[in-house]
């Protein structure tokens, strides 16, 4: 048996990326009777089992942070399953222009590990942000497992990530956008699993079942099916 014991225990870490309200996030979790831990310890992030990325606001104001914490390389060079949800989906991509309450002159570097980019709604005269709930069409992706079409979660957005070759669900509001993405070990849902009530908790303890070597092994699958 190793020594190290940070290798044989199965810990789920909330990343505390310092500009979020992680409660509700580590409250759902808990719902479901999983053991969670909120850190920003870059050794427990490292070794642990599965890793969720929290935000809330916009990514001119998270990126910052993480990178203040030292936690942008860290959070990139993880290889076990890594979760997004809201603002950490979207600090996932490429590029986000939501500036918050600043001028929109820019866009915002993010983290890059998803090959998409973050940009306005185009919700076709419909209010915004987009919020309330709404229908989404999951892929089989293991994230999605017993979701069925037309199921419904709860959304509060105004920017989103286009439908593309990395979207897992797609929803409508004005557009057909991504309601998850994901590439890899990193999965990201634009909706709020811990307010989408049964439905967000079984996505949650989707996620919760997910290691290293299970999700590789699924991913194979799901490629060689296609």
């Amino acid at each position: 048996m190793s020594s190290d014991k940070n290798t044989d225990k199965d810990t789920t870490v909330i990343i505390d990326t310092g500009c979020a309200n992680l409660s509700s996030v580590r409250y759902a979790f808990e719902r479901i009777g999983a053991d969670v831990e909120v850190s920003d310890d870059i050794d427990k992030i490292t070794h642990a089992t599965r890793v969720v990325l929290p935000g809330v606001g916009s990514a001119q104001a998270a990126m910052p942070s993480l990178k203040a914490k030292q936690l942008i390389d860290v959070i990139k060079s993880l290889t076990q399953p890594v979760l997004g949800v809201c603002l950490g989906m979207q600090m996932m991509t490429n590029s986000s222009t939501e500036q918050g309450n600043q001028a929109q002159t820019s866009t915002c570097a993010c983290l890059g590990l998803i090959d998409t980019e973050i940009s306005e709604l185009d919700s076709q005269g419909l209010p915004l942000p987009h919020m309330g709930w709404n229908q989404i069409t999951p892929t089989s992706h293991p994230l999605f497992d017993g979701i069925e079409a037309g199921s419904y979660v709860y959304f509060v957005h105004s920017y989103r990530a286009p439908l593309s070759q990395y979207t897992l669900a797609k929803s409508e509001y004005g557009e057909g956008f991504s309601a998850a993405i994901a590439k890899d070990n990193f999965m990201g849902v634009q909706f709020h699993p811990e307010k989408s009530a049964a439905i967000g908790a079984q996505i949650l303890k989707n996620f919760m079942t997910m290691t290293r070597e299970n999700l590789t092994s699924s991913l194979k699958n799901l490629e060689a099916n296609q």
